[in-house]
This record gives structure tokens, C-alpha cells and sequence, in this order.
């Protein structure tokens, strides 16, 4: 018969594991706190105030490009920061899908057998990826956008319809006035993109049983063009556009985008376009050759290997990386207060700074909100990693 072990604490493997993380969790829980109540006492010690009131407090200044109304002396800074926060992340959305989409296709371009296009790509990426993000900033705002032309010699993009114009005080274009009946048109679009992902479910898995391909870009343009476009004629097309007219010194009417924001974009879009670049490459690369053989030999074109074998393969060595550049566009963002354009960290953490003090609470939403952003991307980007992951048979 085995003899009964005794039980010893500090020599118990699950005891003594649970013992010292709950001792490492205490220590680290009583040096925040003596953080914060040191930090409050000298505050308090200097006469400066503390806690979150001051966001329900009247702001005296208002942002120059916002996407929700605002009125100085009448938002509180509550306001101004969900004005930030809001421009911060539609600057860096469209980075996001535009440098994602450059990305892919300056990336293919690097395998190209044309010794032209691989060598134009490769001195893309070489350029932009060795640059400082900055340099670049500083370089679309001051070197290109603020020497466009005046506003009464504006470019128009439109064609001679003068109803898309660029000039150095930013992009003018058509604003949408909806109509009452606009939202079935709505209901139709949204109709349409249900359908076009339960077809194109429908023809992979005919794909997979049959080894047959059916045309599903030709199927799903029509049902995203056709059935929203019909119900929009059918309702009387309710929709306005309110037009930008030039009025003075400026243009009035419809919407428009500052040079800081063009600029921001376009350089938050190149750089992050070589990274991604060079993800796909090396994605592509990963893919063993036999694969494009084999895709070769089923007498698939190169365009159809490439979407059919090669980059569904290659995904699940190009998404790491890609969350992480993701994730880094957001913060690269915050380096818009060098030319002016008003994201959180130059309305919230400067300008607001200035004028209501209160430094620390202001910081800390700040890194909060870029450390909220960053976990929602990469946990909505991992779950997307799961699904592309190959399965072993």
C-alpha cells in the first residue's frame, strides 16, 4: 500500500503557485495605489484640483474639422474629447483600408517576373519604409498640399463640373441631403449585401463539392447596383446634394477637407502601405512553390491561382504582422499635432490641457483610448486569424 503524502505548503506546487501570484498581485496593487494617493496629495498639496468633473464643464474653443456639431463656450470638454476621438478614428480607418489595399497591390508587384514593375515596387518600399513618419507628415502638408493653387484658381477633379474641388485651403465637395423616403433605399442596399454573402457561401460550397466556379463578381455587382437602384427610382430618387459655391474669399456649402487631414492621410497611407507590402510578399513567399504548379497544371490563370491557391494559403502568415500594423497606424495618428490637424491628442491633450489643467486625468483618457482602440483591432483582427488558419487533414 502507498503511503499517504503529507501535505506541505510551501512545497505544494498548486499552493505555492497561487500563493505567489496572489503575493505579486498585492504588491503591484499597493504600489498603484501609493501612486495615486501620493500623486493626489501633492496635487492637492499645490492647490490643483482633481477628479473627472471638469468634463461636464463649458469648453471655450471649438475644432476647425469635426464630424458632430460643436459650439465654444457651449461644449464641454466631454464634447471636445468625443470630437477627437472621432477624428483620430476616421483618419486612421481610411488609412487603414487604403494602406491595406496599396499594401496588397504593391506587394504583388514585388514577385512581379517584370523587371520593371519588381524594381519600382521594391524602391517604393525601400523609400517609404526608411523615412521617418514624420518627415513625411511634415512633407505632404508644407510640400504639396499648402503650394496648391489659391481658392479662385481651385483644380477641379470633377471634370469641369465644378463640384469637386482642391485648392490650399482643402478639398471641397458634394454634401447628401436625404429625403424621407431614402431609408427604404437603405433597406434595399442592406437586402442586397445579405444576399450577396449567402450567394458567394453558395457558390464556395459548390466550389468545394463540384470543383466548379460560378461568376460571383458579375452576380454580386448586379444585386448591389440593381436592387438599391431600383428601389431609389421607384421612391422618386430622394436624395439632394448640396453643392459647394464659391462666395467671397471661400466656398459655401457641401463639405469639405482640411490640408492636414489630405496630408495626414496620404502619408499614414504610403508608409504603412510598405509595411504591409512587405507582409504580403513574404506571405506569398511562404506558400511552397509546388502550389503554383499544381494551380498551373488545373490550367487556372495567374490571376485565379493567385486568388484561389496562393493567397488563401498565404493569410495566416500575413495577419500577424498586419494586426500589429494596424494597431500602429491608430497611435501613428496621434503625430497629426505637427501640422495642425485636430485629433485627440492636439484638441484633448493640449489644447484642452492649456486651458482646464488637470494633466494626469487628461493623459490617462488619452493612453485609454489609444489602449482601448488598439485591443478592439486586434482582438476583431484574431478572430479573423482563427478563421483563416489552414486545418490539417
Amino acid at each position: 500500500m502507498k503511503p499517504k503524502e503529507k501535505f506541505d505548503f510551501f512545497h505544494d506546487e498548486r499552493v505555492r503557485s497561487v500563493f505567489y501570484q496572489a503575493l505579486i498581485a498585492a504588491a503591484v496593487g499597493w504600489f498603484v495605489w501609493s501612486l495615486v494617493s501620493n500623486t493626489a496629495q501633492n496635487l492637492e498639496a499645490r492647490g490643483m484640483h482633481t477628479g473627472f468633473g471638469f468634463l461636464n464643464v463649458a469648453a471655450g474653443f471649438d475644432s476647425s474639422f469635426k464630424l458632430i456639431s460643436n459650439e465654444a463656450g457651449v461644449g464641454t470638454y466631454g464634447r471636445i474629447f468625443f470630437i477627437g476621438a472621432l477624428n483620430t478614428l476616421y483618419v486612421s480607418a481610411l488609412a487603414i483600408i487604403l494602406s491595406t489595399m496599396l499594401g496588397f497591390f504593391i506587394g504583388v508587384m514585388r514577385l512581379s517576373s517584370n523587371w520593371l514593375v519588381s524594381k519600382v515596387a521594391l524602391a517604393y518600399v525601400e523609400i517609404f519604409r526608411n523615412t521617418p513618419l514624420l518627415i513625411q507628415i511634415i512633407f505632404w502638408y508644407i510640400g504639396v498640399f499648402s503650394l496648391l493653387p489659391r481658392v479662385k484658381s481651385s483644380i477641379d477633379l470633377s471634370g469641369g463640373a465644378e463640384v469637386l474641388l482642391l485648392n490650399n485651403r482643402g478639398l471641397y465637395m458634394p454634401w447628401p441631403i436625404p429625403g424621407d423616403l431614402l431609408w427604404l433605399t437603405g433597406v434595399a442596399a442592406s437586402i442586397a449585401v445579405i444576399a450577396v454573402v449567402a450567394f458567394r457561401r453558395w457558390a464556395k460550397n459548390r466550389q468545394d463539392k463540384t470543383g466548379q466556379t460560378y461568376p460571383t463578381f458579375i452576380v454580386s455587382a448586379a444585386l448591389l447596383i440593381l436592387l438599391p437602384g431600383v428601389v431609389y427610382f421607384m421612391t422618386g430618387m430622394p436624395l439632394d446634394w448640396d453643392i459647394p459655391k464659391l462666395e467671397g474669399f471661400n466656398f459655401v456649402g457641401g463639405a469639405s477637407l482640411p490640408p492636414s487631414f489630405m496630408a495626414l492621410l496620404f502619408a499614414l497611407t504610403i508608409y504603412h502601405a510598405s509595411y504591409t507590402a512587405e507582409m504580403v510578399r513574404a506571405g506569398i513567399l511562404s506558400v511552397n512553390k509546388g502550389q503554383h504548379e499544381a494551380a498551373k497544371s488545373l490550367g487556372l490563370s495567374n490571376n485565379r491561382s493567385m486568388s484561389l491557391v496562393i493567397i488563401p494559403q498565404a493569410m495566416p502568415a500575413i495577419i500577424p504582422p498586419m494586426i500589429s500594423n494596424c494597431m500602429t497606424t491608430i497611435k501613428n495618428s496621434s503625430l497629426a499635432i505637427a501640422i495642425g490637424y485636430p485629433d485627440l491628442v492636439s484638441l484633448f491633450m493640449q489644447t484642452s490641457l492649456n486651458q482646464a489643467g488637470y494633466a494626469i486625468e487628461l493623459v490617462c483618457m488619452t493612453m485609454a483610448f489609444y489602449m482601448v482602440v488598439s485591443l478592439i483591432i486586434s482582438w476583431l483582427m484574431n478572430i479573423y486569424n482563427k478563421r483563416v488558419q489552414l486545418v490539417e487533414r
